[in-house]
């Protein structure tokens, strides 16, 4: 797994109430992960969140493998 995209998610406590977010972003991983789950295709995501690029989207796929010990799906 590529630890550089998990930079790309950030915890703080002052932001979103210490929920995992996208870096620089107030969009927390599970909202990207319930997008996802219900069909929505990264492409959409992006177009939906300005700012957004694949990377992150790959990046909340890479948090959610490494918080529940599988390994990555990537997207393609």
């Amino acid at each position: 797994m590529d630890d550089g995209l998990l930079q790309r998610i950030s915890v703080d406590p002052a932001i979103c109430h210490g929920k995992p977010c996208i870096r620089g972003h107030r969009i927390m991983v599970s909202v990207i992960l319930d997008r996802l789950a219900t069909g929505e295709t990264p492409e959409q995501l992006v177009r939906d969140y300005p700012g957004l690029v694949l990377e992150d989207i790959s990046a909340c796929l890479a948090y959610a493998a490494r918080v529940t010990g599988a390994s990555l799906v990537t997207l393609g």
